[in-house]
């Protein structure tokens, strides 16, 4: 067991490393008095959760960064998440956008604590404050200006990655009917 979970934790270390810029000093740094919980926080999370199939690195710090909002947790939790949701590919918009959501769940004075810290986080990704709109809303709004040519349609918008979104036409039959996407400049 011991020999596992020191397995995990190198895996973890190098995720986190290749996530944030001096990824394993940071953490060094933040579990210099408690290594034993950097071997099983940074093994259980980064290891062994971020190895899981069913959700992609983006969906996971999305609800990751929700959870630490909702546990009121606006010091390193958050900031560590924010840093490494942006290298799975949040833009600072979608981010935001997770404060907004849950703050219906978890009450507006932990979204509130939580969003005082996200400009110097931004800030330090190099992301403008308040962030650019999110590229699934840069499209949304380009397919309303143009919603006369898509009716009768089914209609999905799937962000695909930082700075980048598609919506999925099909038919009603269920055949497909065409693609549109949009892309952001850098990564807002």
């Amino acid at each position: 067991m011991a020999d596992e979970m020191a397995e995990l934790h190198r895996t973890g270390r190098q995720v986190f490393a290749e996530r944030v810029a001096g990824g394993e000093a940071r953490l060094d740094t933040l579990f210099a008095a408690a290594p034993g919980l950097a071997e099983l926080a940074v093994g259980v999370v980064y290891g062994h959760l971020h190895a899981r199939p069913a959700l992609d690195p983006r969906m996971r710090e999305a609800t990751a960064l929700a959870a630490i909002v909702a546990a009121g947790m606006v010091e390193a939790p958050l900031a560590v998440h924010v840093r490494t949701g942006l290298s799975a590919g949040l833009t600072p918009a979608e981010i935001s956008e997770i404060l907004v959501e849950t703050a219906a769940f978890a009450g507006f004075p932990r979204a509130v604590s939580a969003a005082t810290t996200l400009p110097d986080l931004f800030t330090e990704a190099g992301s403008p404050v308040p962030p650019e709109p999110a590229p699934r809303e840069i499209l949304l709004d380009a397919l309303a200006a143009r919603e006369h040519e898509f009716a009768g349609l089914d209609m999905q918008v799937l962000t695909i990655g930082p700075g980048a979104a598609i919506a999925i036409f099909s038919n009603p039959d269920g055949s497909p009917a065409g693609v549109a996407h949009a892309r952001t400049e850098g990564r807002s």
